[in-house]
């Protein structure tokens, strides 16, 4: 499943083609993905102007004119193939390591925009899921209530961590994978990241807290490490996606950058440590990390 930057790098992508620009036309060729398409959809969409893109955790949030917002969760084979009408090749936001192959029969949704581009969505198992909510309603909605902080923003530091983690007896990367705490953190960039904070992905998230609350020291140093990992991921196009083509032909590379995740038997990178990354599984997942020198 694309996490974050996978996620970012897809919004970022769409930008250029969808900002400044109406919805001239929506086909839509099933009721439903994931979960059923809201009443109406095409009508819904049809005429209506683009505003501006962002993301929030691991949602592409498309602005509306109307004061709409159209949410799109990729799930976990989701993508976009964008076709401009002066050139004939497609741009595909989106082609996952796991790549399932393009067949038509997967395209649900065309949209075709005001100066020539046509974005199409296709989604081999429709794990993914769109949805209009008004701008107002948004922290309320379902989807988005109770997510936690943005691990970009100012707001994960440690304090935040060590407020959260007090009197946790979950382990370390179950409390960062846990979405009502860190919203858009997934497995691989959290093993990378207790990997650059040297911190066992096992250990007790109480760690991050004093009992008096306060933040330790590996509360102080996990949120760098955090926001590191993610903008180097980000710069690097994503690593879950294996084809994002950017505007200057560059592609998502940050799995060869991995210091941990797919690595296990192989020596630890970090200078100085003698030890073999282990790989173990936690809560289902598999978990990434040197014995040696997380602890």
């Amino acid at each position: 499943m694309p996490e974050l930057p996978e996620v970012e790098t897809v919004c970022r992508g769409l930008a250029p083609v969808l900002a400044g620009r109406r919805f001239l036309k929506v086909e839509q060729r099933r009721h439903d993905l994931r979960f059923p398409l809201p009443p109406r959809f095409a009508q819904r969409l049809t005429g209506r102007t683009v505003q501006r893109l962002d993301r929030r955790a691991k949602y592409i949030l498309v602005h509306l004119d109307g004061a709409e917002v159209l949410a799109v969760h990729l799930g976990m084979t989701g993508r976009f193939l964008v076709r401009h009408a002066a050139r004939e090749d497609n741009i595909q936001l989106g082609e996952f390591v796991h790549d399932h192959g393009h067949l038509g029969k997967h395209d649900h949704l065309v949209f075709t925009m005001s100066g020539g581009p046509v974005v199409t969505y296709n989604d081999v198992r429709r794990f993914g899921y769109m949805t209009l909510i008004p701008e107002q309603d948004l922290g309320q909605d379902a989807f988005f209530q109770g997510l936690g902080v943005e691990p970009l923003s100012e707001a994960l530091n440690g304090d935040y961590l060590a407020r959260r983690a007090l009197g946790k007896k979950t382990d370390l990367k179950a409390f960062l994978m846990d979405q009502r705490i860190v919203a858009g953190l997934g497995n691989i960039y959290v093993c990378e990241a207790l990997f650059r904070a040297q911190l066992d992905p096992c250990a007790g998230a109480s760690r991050l807290a004093t009992r008096t609350g306060k933040p330790t020291s590996a509360a102080q140093r996990l949120p760098a490490a955090i926001k590191a990992v993610l903008r180097d991921a980000i710069a690097a196009g994503g690593s879950t996606l294996r084809d994002y083509k950017q505007a200057d032909g560059s592609i998502g590379r940050f799995q060869n950058d991995f210091a941990v995740y797919g690595r296990a038997g192989q020596p630890c990178l970090r200078p100085r440590c003698r030890g073999r990354v282990r790989r173990k599984t936690q809560g289902g997942r598999s978990t990434f990390y040197c014995p040696t020198c997380q602890r």
